[in-house]
């Protein structure tokens, strides 16, 4: 016991001197830690945006909540509906009920082209038809600014980020979108999901438009219960009149968003790494320099009887703490940077617009601090090992 105390002692005293002697090496400490905050804020800020694209999707759903498309589609895009399909999937069982029926909203579906604002170009933007089910169906409706559309009259709802985000969606204005003129009539928000990127209107209207006939693209369902989902969906399965699929609004919105949080995870991941080997590079010229001018301070230190694993032990702190100080800097200037951003992306699934906000999360900032704390000790590993190794002898006869 005394013996361990000893060696905790040991690399206590070590480290403390080490730590001290920084001063004297800043420019070097200062280079090394700046190179891992770059390291820290590219890695943050290009993973804050699969962060925000996907919790957008992600919020757009309810644990109560269930989307019915046509069998085997895999998005709105690709889906048809009939009408007659559409009133027997509202008598479902689990299905909630309001007071104008069952919780059942058919939805209309097409993407349009809009210009932007950042004059930027034009950009796909989901239109979608619905009925008075659709503002009971969601979580966290409501109408911010204007008024709501009247059924049967070719006028339009914009979600809050499309109205920031494209030319012209704002109250008051007329949109011409193909051979239609709509009113812009108001702007609402949806539980900041995925629907405050698009435009509504009547579904009726939206069907005779675009030549839909009776036809929708998606069913929204809010259920009774989030435990009836199962029993909801294997009625719709084994109903001989039906041929349709049912998917939690949680998974489904997950797997839209998927694809291309993927690649951008991928890609934030590569160049981050790609710049962690500089950093890197960086730590363990600092390390080896640090080690080169305290030759006799080490060997000084052996000789009174400290082992080499203080030794050891103290390099891989300064350096750690070195890139640590990078870490933490980093991470709090990308908060300041990123976080809330908004930016506007291609769903690759749904081939259109969806707008976000970058969403720097704790656990992202973590991540981060660890990618730094791991850079420190790779950078301080093999100057630590060198500095153990050092002859006792020959180094205090260096001058």
């Amino acid at each position: 016991m005394n013996a361990f105390a000893n060696w905790i002692a040991q690399i206590v005293s070590v480290t403390l001197f080490s730590l001290r002697t920084i001063p004297a090496r800043k420019g070097a400490a200062i280079t090394t830690a700046v190179g891992v905050a770059g390291v820290v804020m590219v890695f943050v800020g290009v993973l804050s945006i699969a962060a925000g694209f996907s919790g957008t999707l992600r919020s757009s759903g309810s644990p109560d909540g269930a989307i019915v498309l046509r069998a085997s589609a895999n998005g709105e895009l690709a889906s048809i509906l009939p009408r007659d399909q559409v009133l027997v999937v509202g008598d479902g069982p689990g299905v909630a009920r309001g007071a104008s029926g069952p919780l059942a909203s058919p939805e209309v579906f097409v993407v349009i082209n809009l210009p932007t604002r950042n004059a930027g170009g034009d950009a796909n933007v989901p239109m979608r038809g619905v009925t008075a089910a659709a503002f009971e169906v969601r979580d966290g409706f409501e109408i911010v600014e204007g008024r709501n559309f009247e059924p049967g009259r070719s006028e339009v709802i914009v979600g809050i980020n499309a109205a920031r985000n494209l030319e012209g969606a704002t109250v008051g204005n007329t949109l011409t979108l193909g051979q239609e003129q709509w009113q812009v009539v108001g702007v609402f928000r949806a539980g900041g999901g995925a629907s405050e990127s698009e435009l509504w209107t009547d579904a009726a209207i939206l069907q005779t438009a675009y030549q839909r006939g009776s036809t929708y693209q998606s069913i929204m369902v809010r259920l009774a219960a989030p435990e009836r989902f199962q029993e909801f969906k294997d009625w719709l399965t084994t109903n001989p009149q039906l041929t349709v699929q049912a998917q939690r609004q949680e998974e489904f919105y997950a797997d839209q968003s998927g694809l291309l949080s993927t690649f951008i995870e991928g890609v934030g991941v590569f160049i981050a790494l790609m710049m962690a080997v500089g950093a890197l590079f960086g730590a363990l010229n600092t390390m080896y320099s640090a080690v080169a001018g305290r030759v006799r301070e080490i060997a000084t230190l052996r000789a009174l009887g400290f082992g080499s694993s203080p030794v050891i032990v103290a390099v891989l702190c300064e350096s750690l703490i070195v890139a640590l100080v990078g870490g933490v800097g980093g991470a709090v200037a990308a908060y300041i940077a990123f976080d809330g951003y908004t930016a506007s992306t291609l769903n690759f699934q749904s081939f259109s617009q969806v707008m976000f906000a970058f969403r720097v999360t704790p656990a992202l900032l973590l991540q981060a601090i660890v990618l730094s704390g791991a850079i420190g000790l790779l950078g301080g590993l093999f100057p630590a090992i060198r500095a153990a190794r050092i002859p006792v002898a020959a180094a205090l006869r260096e001058t």
